[in-house]
């Protein structure tokens, strides 16, 4: 089973960037769908990106609200996902997980049920 800890978040203006990382330790991280999710404060966690194991040719996935502006990348190297975010906007205010699952299909990176490990999360504020 991996461990994920994410990092990189923080404060920013909107219009600014960011990139969050997601370091993965105790498994080899490239047999691993990953996904991005967030939770605003009052609202239900959201898929924000994903990325298929590489296996399945890190294939990547969005959702509708963040294409263009985000992007997820694999390092195998370091055994680290990350997801670039640039042109922020206050409603990206939330706090991001990534996930990791080890068995599912890609068809399901939208779905957090899908995943079996979750790190603890990292705060991402957008001020207007």
């Amino acid at each position: 089973q991996v461990q994920l800890v994410e990092s990189g978040g923080g404060l920013v203006q909107a219009g600014g960037s960011l990139r969050l990382s997601c370091a993965a330790s105790g498994r080899t991280f490239t047999n691993y769908n990953v996904g991005w999710f967030r939770q605003a404060p009052g609202k239900e966690r959201e898929f924000v990106a994903g990325i298929s194991r590489s296996a399945n040719g890190d294939s990547t996935y969005y959702a509708d609200s963040v294409k263009g502006r985000l992007t997820i990348s694999r390092d195998n190297a370091k055994n680290t996902v990350y997801l670039q975010m640039n042109s922020l906007k206050p409603e990206d205010t939330a706090v991001y997980y990534c996930a990791a699952d080890r068995f599912g299909p890609s068809s399901g990176i939208y779905y957090s049920l899908q995943y079996e490990v979750w790190g603890q999360g990292t705060q991402v504020t957008v001020s207007s």
